[in-house]
């Protein structure tokens, strides 16, 4: 079953902007609530897309010099990177067939 993986300071580098293929990033934090509720979303979402793109979480909270690094003010905060670059960014909850239509521009 592929699930989301964690990213943090330290791996974000390497993990996202040296990925081969989109990763998705979910800037979040546990006491977050709609975080809370987009997190079940994207698990589907990494087992749909298993092989296109991967989903990453960073915790803001243990991760503040790359959240900072990318302006994180509001969470959940997806942001979609392409290539080493973000290529599109989503604030806030959104419905599933959402994302999916943000990943497949994406992925077009």
């Amino acid at each position: 079953m592929n699930k989301p993986i964690v990213v943090d300071d330290a791996n974000f580098d390497q993990t996202v902007l040296q990925s081969k293929t989109p990763v998705l990033v979910d800037f979040w934090a546990a006491w977050c609530r709609p975080c809370l509720m987009v997190a079940p979303i994207l698990d589907e979402l990494a087992e749909e897309y298993a092989g296109r793109i991967t989903i990453a979480r960073l915790d803001v909270d243990q991760n503040a010099k790359t959240a900072v690094k990318y302006g994180i003010m509001a969470i959940p905060n997806l942001i979609i990177f392409k290539d080493g670059k973000p290529a599109s960014q989503i604030v806030g909850y959104r419905p599933k067939a959402e994302l999916k239509r943000g990943l497949d521009a994406v992925l077009d």
